[in-house]
């Protein structure tokens, strides 16, 4: 049971060079340095690390890691489920840390495969899959309060002990949407515990709902995370929808360093990829295709993201900058046959490069800075460099669409093309309260209008 060395340099580095840079510093300036230097402050540099108990940022690179092979009949544990794979992946962390390899195979999902800190997780290509098992839905029978650790399904047929799910109701306080995350432990006919308390109100006058909704992989406040090389089903024919801010084939919150590396996420029903308040997640050369939510969504004060070489087809929007995404990196990703904005970038989203994209056939724009609540809201400080965005939208369409008092833009050497009737389109438009928005070498053909200024 052995593999490539698992430390955080080595795979996190293989997955990302600037990943590693963002979280590491430190170890990259004395990897510049030759034996015997200086630190600028006047410290030797780290030349030869030795394991140092609660020491993260300096460690060897060890000849083996501990690793568990994973396979449907074959490996040192073979199932096919999520199960199999979280026992691996538990053995793994109760180690502090290792490599789970999983073997050609289909795992069917009944439950996320949770993830946790120092794990690398690849598989063996395309030949590896999780599939995300057909949805199950159910109105609860009776009012639960915040304090209860049970429910009670009106009915309890598709539920399963060891199942994921998500409640769901109106909130009985604020009218706003309760969305809690559990997992079914113990069942007397439609009676089942929780694995956790509700931590909030279902009362009927809600509506309150249980629905067998998970993310494939889920992490959770975990960091120093690798995961390569397998394919993730969503199975959205047969399932309902569950959006982006709670779920996808890989769903993060709260976690950082985290390396995703030819990854085929595709067919969920809501987003591809999704990372919630996660800072410097890498991911690089994957394909997120045809989930009815968001391709990319680098999340709510995600800082850092690095998104590189990834192909996204078919979604609701290709990458999607939330809420407070800050110096980030979209580099060199290929968006096709969006159905609304190829690239989305908004709420406080500051100080980010997209370069070098290819944004082809978006249903309405192909990158489009979003309006917000005004002043100090907006996605300002962005440069947009060396992107190609080709026939955009309908007749009206513009290529870049920039919306709301957003200032502090520089479009660079960009290509804007429509190949189709120029019609009424727009190659770059930017909106009456728009400010400091610089052009500079951008090329744009075949549109009706070049540039419509309403400044």
């Amino acid at each position: 049971m052995t593999d490539s060395p698992l430390d955080r340099r080595h795979f996190l580095g293989a997955v990302s060079a600037s990943a590693a840079l963002a979280h590491s510093v430190s170890d990259a300036r004395a990897a510049e340095l030759p034996p015997g230097t200086v630190e600028r402050d006047g410290r030797p540099s780290v030349t030869n690390p030795r394991a140092t108990s609660g020491d993260g940022k300096h460690a060897p690179k060890w000849d083996e890691s501990f690793t568990l092979t994973v396979g449907n009949d074959k490996g040192d544990l073979r199932g096919g489920d999520q199960r199999v794979i979280q026992a691996a992946i538990d053995t793994v962390a109760r180690m502090g840390g290792g490599t789970v390899r999983l073997l050609p195979g289909t795992f069917r999902l009944r439950n996320a495969v949770h993830l946790t800190s120092n794990l690398r997780l690849f598989g063996s290509g395309p030949e590896t899959v999780l599939i995300k098992e057909a949805s199950a839905a159910s109105k609860l029978a009776a009012d639960f309060d915040w304090y209860d650790q049970e429910i009670t399904l009106a009915d309890a047929k598709g539920f399963r002990v060891g199942d994921g799910i998500c409640l769901r109701a109106k909130n009985p306080h604020h009218g706003g949407a309760t969305v809690i995350k559990r997992t079914l432990i113990a069942r007397s006919g439609n009676r089942f515990k929780l694995d956790k308390g509700l931590r909030d109100n279902l009362w009927t006058a809600g509506n309150p709902t249980a629905s067998t909704l998970f993310p494939l992989l889920s992490g959770e406040s975990v960091t120093n995370i690798a995961i390569e090389n397998l394919a993730l089903d969503g199975n959205k024919a047969n399932n309902e929808e569950l959006d982006g801010n709670y779920a996808g084939c890989i769903f993060l919150q709260d976690c950082s360093d985290v390396g995703i590396l030819k990854v085929v996420a595709r067919d969920y029903r809501g987003d591809g990829i999704s990372w919630q308040i996660c800072h410097d997640v890498t991911v690089e050369d994957c394909e997120s295709r045809d989930h009815t939510g968001l391709g990319l969504h680098p999340g709510s004060g995600s800082q850092r993201p690095t998104m590189r070489g990834n192909t996204i087809a078919g979604c609701n929007i290709g990458i999607f900058f939330c809420w407070g995404v800050k110096y980030g990196l979209a580099e060199k990703n290929t968006t096709e046959d969006i159905k609304t904005a190829g690239i989305s970038v908004g709420h406080r989203d500051t100080d980010n490069l997209i370069r070098g994209n290819t944004v082809k056939r978006s249903g309405q724009s192909g990158i489009l800075f979003r309006p917000e609540r005004g002043a100090g809201f907006t996605g300002d400080r962005n440069r947009i460099e060396g992107n190609t965005i080709i026939d955009t939208g309908g007749e009206n369409a513009a290529a870049v669409e920039v919306q709301g008092v957003t200032a502090g833009l520089v479009f660079r050497n960009n290509a804007l093309k429509e190949t189709r009737d120029p019609g009424k389109r727009v190659g770059f438009r930017l909106g009456k309260d728009t400010k400091d928005i610089t052009l500079d070498g951008n090329t744009v053909e075949g549109f009706a209008t070049k540039i419509d200024d309403r400044r």
